[in-house]
């Protein structure tokens, strides 16, 4: 007896289905939520992606099920919550903080966070709704739609791109590489398409299954991951090389949240930064000797530094000739003068300093992506008189560096592009200029997260920004995760979640282009194009 002559017991997939669709009221909210909320597991740090397999097919039966917009766009909002609830939970830890001030905020911002970004699913799948096809064709669909709408995700109203589908097809490394041909939102479309479609394909046999319908329907989903696999193990086969005469120390103090902007704390915290920079991995004082650049995490002095002469004189004396001193700062622009007023026109900004070995400033970088509610509050003068002030300290809104964003010149190094906390994870949207960087430079806290997967996933997208350019990144936090990322998205070294201590290494040459480097995100647009044809060309390739 042939494959094709074998069949297999009761069709159990398409009673599944049978009973996903018939589903009603707060069963039906149930599902949608829990099936979301299954989902996050795909991503960092347990990147158990094979879950999208069975989660995301109720999402595409739930709008099989929905004979209108109206409802499909309810389906997506459950589907959507469920997935961002359990993806940003952690954003709740940041109003813990102090939680005398900020702690009745809490409940609100773990919902209404959720519920916001559900809306960009929802209106995906009204849009799906209406374009529905039969068989394998409204697979495509439902991948053209997500897929835009993630990447609206990411650019509307500044945009909030955490964790779009696509990094569920960055784990582990060989996978990875596939960021430097498609990028996170063309991953996007690619994962949204293959993982609901195996089991769709076999659910909607309405006759017993073949051994040939399993293949055939496994096939859509393996062969393309296999080659996504394939091209990352040919990718990293390539040795490593790196910069000529440049050694880096990362310093990781892990201050407590809490303590960082307390008065009372702040010459103990930069007297931390300065013995931890003296010493090496092993905890031996070598007042820096041999190392070229030092590199301290965003904000890692808790006053503004260009105008604290005391401090600047402290750094002279700690940096000996040749070495470079990289870190995250606040700063006036102008700055005070002597009588230490503001002017109408000074501005507040979360900065990356370069000082020289006299402390000098040799760059500059101004962050030009602020966080929402956390650096600066939208319509804040409206807000404020209901109690609602941004978490970070000091009252009055950061201000936005200049755009597009320069690449800065520090002695020693190839032309680095500044990356300023959650400025990292903007895909396609951190090089800004026709000149190429040739180290990423990403200066970060995530204290305010704890211990939660909040700082593994913004590690991870990271790492995937040095993936889609082909150019290394330097990551300096003061809780963790620090690190030394090469262009193919290896972490060489790292410091986890909480440990004090430094890293030294050398720096990773950039490689040339990659084609998603060229391209941005026209890769989107390709494969969105080919998913549409293939939708019209193909809509009864099963039955």
């Amino acid at each position: 007896m042939d494959a094709q002559s074998q069949t297999l017991p009761v069709p159990t997939l398409a009673a599944l289905r049978s009973r996903v669709m018939g589903i009603s009221g707060w069963r039906r909210a149930v599902v949608a939520i829990g099936a979301g909320g299954l989902s996050a597991l795909a991503f960092a740090p347990i990147f158990a992606f094979p879950v999208l397999f069975l989660t995301f097919p109720v999402f595409v039966w739930l709008i099989d099920a929905s004979p209108g917009w109206r409802r499909a766009a309810s389906a997506g909002w459950l589907f959507g919550f469920g997935y961002f609830f359990f993806n940003l939970f952690w954003v709740g830890e940041a109003f813990l903080v102090e939680a005398d001030k900020f702690a009745w905020l809490l409940p609100f911002a773990v919902m209404l966070l959720p519920a916001g970004l559900a809306l960009f699913w929802a209106a995906a799948a009204a849009v799906a709704r209406a374009f529905w096809l039969q068989g394998l064709g409204r697979v495509f669909v439902f991948a053209i739609a997500l897929a835009v709408f993630e990447w609206l995700r990411g650019h509307i109203l500044t945009g909030f791109p955490w964790n779009v589908v696509g990094y569920a097809l960055t784990y582990p490394l060989p996978l990875m590489q596939s960021a430097a041909l498609f990028g996170a939102y063309g991953l996007t479309a690619i994962a949204v398409f293959i993982f609901p479609a195996p089991l769709v394909m076999m659910a909607d046999r309405k006759e017993r299954l073949t051994s040939a319908d399993i293949a055939r329907a496994s096939a859509v989903a393996a062969i393309p991951i296999a080659a996504l696999c394939l091209y990352g193990g040919w990718r990293l086969s390539v040795p490593e090389a790196f910069v000529p005469d440049v050694k880096l120390r990362i310093v990781q103090p892990s201050v407590p949240q809490r303590e960082k902007w307390m008065a009372e704390y702040q010459r103990r915290i930069f007297d931390d930064h300065i013995a931890l920079s003296l010493a090496n991995p092993k905890g031996e004082k070598d007042s820096l000797a041999g190392i070229t650049h030092l590199v301290w995490p965003e904000a890692a002095m808790p006053f503004f530094p260009l105008e604290t002469p005391e401090a600047l004189d402290i750094l002279s004396a700690m940096l000996p000739p040749g070495t470079t001193l990289i870190t995250g700062a606040i700063r006036h622009d102008p700055p005070l003068g002597a009588d230490r007023h503001l002017l109408p026109t000074t501005k507040t900004l979360n900065s990356i300093l370069v000082l020289n070995e006299q402390a000098q400033v040799e760059a500059i970088y101004d962050k030009i992506k602020l966080v929402p509610f956390g650096e600066y509050v939208p319509l804040e003068s409206a807000l404020s008189h209901i109690g609602i002030e941004k978490l970070t300290h000091g009252r009055g809104a950061f201000a936005e560096g200049v755009s597009p964003r320069p690449l800065m010149t520090i002695p020693g190094l190839p032309p680095a592009l500044g990356l300023v906390c959650y400025e990292a994870l903007f895909s396609g949207d951190i090089v800004q200029s026709s000149a190429r960087p040739g180290v990423l430079l990403n200066v970060t806290n995530d204290g305010w997260f704890g211990q939660s997967t909040g700082p593994y996933q913004h590690f991870h997208q990271a790492r995937i920004r040095a993936v889609e350019e082909g150019v290394p990144l330097i990551r300096a936090a003061n809780n963790g995760i620090s690190a030394i990322v090469d262009p193919y998205g290896r972490a060489l070294q790292t410091l986890g979640l909480d440990v004090r201590d430094v890293i030294d290494s050398r720096l990773p040459q950039a490689l040339r282009p990659t084609v998603y480097a060229r391209a941005g995100d026209w890769m989107l647009v390709l494969v969105l194009t080919v998913f549409a044809a293939l939708a019209v060309i193909l809509p009864k390739l099963y039955r």
